[in-house]
């Protein structure tokens, strides 16, 4: 595991899901009940432990003064209150929506057409931006 073990114990399925379900259900024009179903069957598997390294890398990335324990204290004192609060709706870009797929495909809601775009090179790319992307994202909603 490529990022600290206490990362996954504070960023726990529930709390991501509730980080992203607002893009989520808006991106889809769905309630957010289905949203938040639709994230939690899609991080069931690996995707989760891909996000969380995204989001390590994201918080290292904007957090130069800090220690690895300092950011993990940032995150568990951002979390403390209201560790489900709901995330921002974030702006979507290529690499974003792309995401959004991946968390689709990932819960079984994706079209055949949808899978086949994602398993091109440039589909996997694209992807790869958009974890990347999330994890900006994640990492914003799990400091603020």
């Amino acid at each position: 595991m490529p990022y600290p073990p206490r990362l996954a114990h504070l960023a726990t399925k529930a709390v991501v899901v509730a980080k992203l379900a607002p893009t989520h259900a808006q991106a889809h024009s769905l309630d957010d009940d289905e949203a938040i179903d639709r994230l939690g069957r899609a991080l069931s598997g690996p995707l989760l432990e891909r996000l969380l390294l995204a989001t390590w890398d994201a918080l290292k990335a904007t957090a130069k003064r800090l220690d690895e324990a300092g950011l993990l204290e940032k995150v568990a004192a951002s979390l403390k209150e209201r560790p489900q609060r709901p995330g921002r709706v974030a702006k979507l870009t290529p690499a974003l929506s792309a995401f959004l797929v991946l968390l689709d495909v990932e819960a079984g809601t994706a079209t055949d057409a949808a899978r086949r775009v994602l398993e091109r090179d440039e589909g996997r790319r694209m992807v790869e931006a958009g974890l990347a992307e999330a994890g900006v994202l994640l990492a914003k909603e799990l400091t603020r």
